[in-house]
């Protein structure tokens, strides 16, 4: 039984180095289940349900790229990161694929190994504070205390933000996402800054009178979130790219989980290949021509996954704003599938 642990050990070890070497897509096809580094815990992105079930836009996105490479959205691991962690599990082979609410900025796509292969959530960083502390402003918080995570580009953006409009402020910075929360809850802090997704989530998943507060209404940056791969590996790239590419093109093509089957049957040249009913696609990626297909069928469009996971449908109900299509004045803009 020992012998057999190494033996278990000795392969976990070598196909975390291989991925890391930058062969990610056969790697995960031999393995047979894609390693996703998520939250810790984030309502509406990424967190476990009452059964244990990990549930969330990103965890969605996660299930979409199982579906692509492996023709299963439930051949995923969800594997719970912290700010500190999530980008060395990344570079060391431990996760295939960072889809943890993070946002691309400059230094992450450049000089961290890594590389973002899309926006899945446009996003600002925000305010939350208590009601009864009377501010209507971000610019009335001047001499307030505020709860935000180290590791994160929240700091830098919060340092930069106060400077720039005079403002004094004393930080109250936590490692963990969880005591952070507690802090903000426990009058810790005047108020919590993080981006605003996350504010919404907090409020309705960890006040306990969420009516109690609110989200001021300055973004003080801008906060592109999506997923992250390795740098150099690009077939992996291309799966994960794609993958969202997918999602956002069947939404704009009016393409859901309830009537893809029917749109096999469609004329549409645009459906037909997304769809794998015209080849092409699947083998540009070296993945099954159904690859689309079963994105769509096993986790629906990119507008169904929104309106469950964060918009009206949700608790948080979060309108679709900068994430509606471009055709409706948001920025999702499907790269064509052709």
């Amino acid at each position: 039984m020992r012998y057999l642990s190494c033996v278990l050990a000795a392969s976990a070890l070598l196909l975390g180095s291989h991925a890391a070497r930058g062969d990610t897509l056969d790697v995960v096809k031999q393995r047979g289940h894609v390693q996703c580094g998520v939250t810790t815990g984030f309502a509406g992105f990424s967190a476990p349900d009452d059964k244990g079930v990990w549930r969330g836009l990103d965890i969605d996105f996660c299930r979409a790229v199982a579906a692509a490479v492996l023709g299963d959205a439930g051949k995923f691991k969800a594997v719970p990161l912290n700010s500190q962690q999530r980008f060395t599990a990344l570079q060391s082979g431990e996760i295939d694929l960072l889809a943890r609410n993070t946002s691309v900025t400059q230094q992450r796509d450049t000089a961290l190994g890594a590389i973002h292969a899309g926006i899945n959530f446009y996003d600002g960083q925000g305010f939350l504070v208590h009601k009864s502390l009377g501010v209507t402003s971000a610019k009335e918080l001047d001499q307030a205390s505020i709860c935000m995570q180290t590791g994160t580009s929240n700091e830098n953006t919060m340092a930069d933000w106060a400077r720039a409009n005079g403002i004094t402020y004393r930080p109250v910075v936590i490692e963990q996402f969880n005591e952070v929360v507690n802090a903000f809850a426990a009058g810790r802090c005047d108020a919590f800054t993080t981006d605003a997704s996350g504010l919404a989530s907090i409020r309705v998943s960890r006040m306990q009178d969420p009516d109690a507060y609110e989200v001021l209404p300055e973004l003080i940056s801008k906060e592109p979130l999506g997923p992250f791969v390795r740098q150099g590996d690009d077939a992996w790239l291309n799966v994960v790219k794609w993958t969202l590419h997918a999602m956002t093109g069947a939404e704009e093509l009016g393409v859901t989980s309830a009537n893809v089957d029917e749109s096999l049957q469609s004329k549409n040249p645009a459906i037909r290949r997304l769809l794998g009913v015209t080849p092409g696609a699947g083998k540009n990626l070296g993945l099954d021509e159904k690859w689309a297909y079963n994105i769509v069928k096993q986790v629906g469009n990119y507008g169904e996954s929104f309106e469950r996971n964060v918009g009206m449908a949700s608790p948080l109900k979060i309108p679709r704003g900068l994430n509606a299509l471009w055709s409706d004045g948001g920025l999702i803009y499907p790269l064509p599938i052709r």
